[in-house]
């Protein structure tokens, strides 16, 4: 991968497709710089999203549709390498099922172009891996406007992770609610939990929604119920991962701590993703896969070690949320409440 930097954009673009290779900002080094790197092959692709360069259900199926699209484009013979090509990206992360959507996606318009020239299945390849990207944005867009009448004017949104511009292709999901209210006129402010271990509130929801001129206050996570029980917080807005058939919602670990929280307090909390989050072929949270990340996230913070030497440490990226704690999860096609398994499935079977 090389690396480009950027000293000043009004506009950042999550990820995109160009001549040289898949471009992406490197989101492991915001805030402090803002640096684009160049994916040359699948296997680039594939270590920025291993090692969260890129990042977020959506963003990571862009990628990987694109990672796809250019092991094609750079195979004498994509029938013999495809299988390996969709493996290696399939392997990176466990828990965002967009990864697993966006592969197959792929797959399927491989295998309506077999037999044409080699020329128009790159063609082809490409063209479908552009038009996930921009879909998403659009996506995205559409969740806001679904998603801003559920906030309350006058009152601070909480939000725990980033599901922002930089967790997806742009605009983001739950940041897109919140955007889409502000749009509106509504007056709102952000909570933004810092989001340990890795700190993607803290670096990276701090930031976005700093640049876009949207009053943000940054807390810690074990800050998140005093809020919550002051009576300041309107509701809590969150992305997911993965959403089972029963509205069980896999999002960044210590999601279920404030869905618990927010229902003590009679604070509404949201799920905003695309259909293509949604697995409707498990039938609860309890069979998502939990993505186990390496001790060193937890250790160290920016390399400085805040743990003594050799103690033992467990790092679930995520946890599942139950259906319970979940007010409503806000998709492109409309606004699911439970019974989930019976709207999710409504909103599935929706014409696009």
């Amino acid at each position: 991968m090389s690396e480009t930097a950027v000293l000043a954009q009004s506009t950042i673009e999550t990820i995109e497709w160009t001549p040289e290779g898949v471009v992406m900002i490197d989101q492991t080094r915001l805030p402090r710089e803002v640096v684009f790197v160049t994916c040359r092959d699948y296997r680039e692709v594939a270590e920025a999203i291993r090692s969260m360069v890129i990042r977020g259900a959506p963003a990571i199926g862009v990628a990987a549709a694109m990672g796809v699209a250019l092991g094609v484009l750079q195979s004498d013979d994509p029938a013999r390498e495809m299988p390996v090509i969709c493996e290696t990206l399939s392997k990176t992360r466990p828990t965002a099922v967009n990864l697993f959507w966006a592969i197959d996606r792929m797959k399927r318009v491989f295998a309506e172009v077999q037999g044409a020239p080699l020329a128009r299945i790159r063609e082809r390849l490409v063209e479908e891996a552009q038009a996930i990207r921009n879909e998403d944005i659009a996506i995205n867009e559409a969740i806001g406007r679904n998603g801003a009448p559920l906030v309350p004017d006058g009152k601070t949104v909480l939000t725990h992770c980033n599901a922002g511009a930089l967790a997806t292709a742009g605009f983001g999901t739950a940041l897109g609610v919140i955007r889409a209210a502000v749009q509106a006129g509504k007056k709102v402010d952000v909570f933004a939990d810092e989001t340990r271990p890795f700190l993607q509130g803290a670096r990276l929801t701090a930031w976005e929604l700093q640049r876009d001129g949207i009053e943000t206050t940054l807390i810690t996570d074990n800050m998140a119920g005093h809020f919550l029980k002051s009576g300041r917080i309107g509701c809590v807005v969150v992305g997911a991962d993965r959403i089972a058939a029963n509205g069980d919602v896999a999002n960044k670990v210590g999601t279920y701590g404030v869905a618990v929280l927010a229902k003590e307090n009679n604070v509404p909390f949201y799920v905003a993703a695309p259909i293509s989050t949604l697995d409707l072929t498990l039938v609860s949270g309890d069979q998502i896969p939990i993505e186990e990340r390496a001790a060193r996230e937890v250790i160290e913070v920016q390399g400085v070690a805040i743990a003594p030497e050799g103690i033992k440490v467990a790092n679930p990226a995520f946890d599942v949320t139950p259906n319970r704690y979940v007010s409503a999860i806000i998709t492109e096609r409309g606004v699911a409440r439970a019974p989930y398994e019976q709207s999710l499935r409504e909103l599935v079977a929706l014409k696009k």
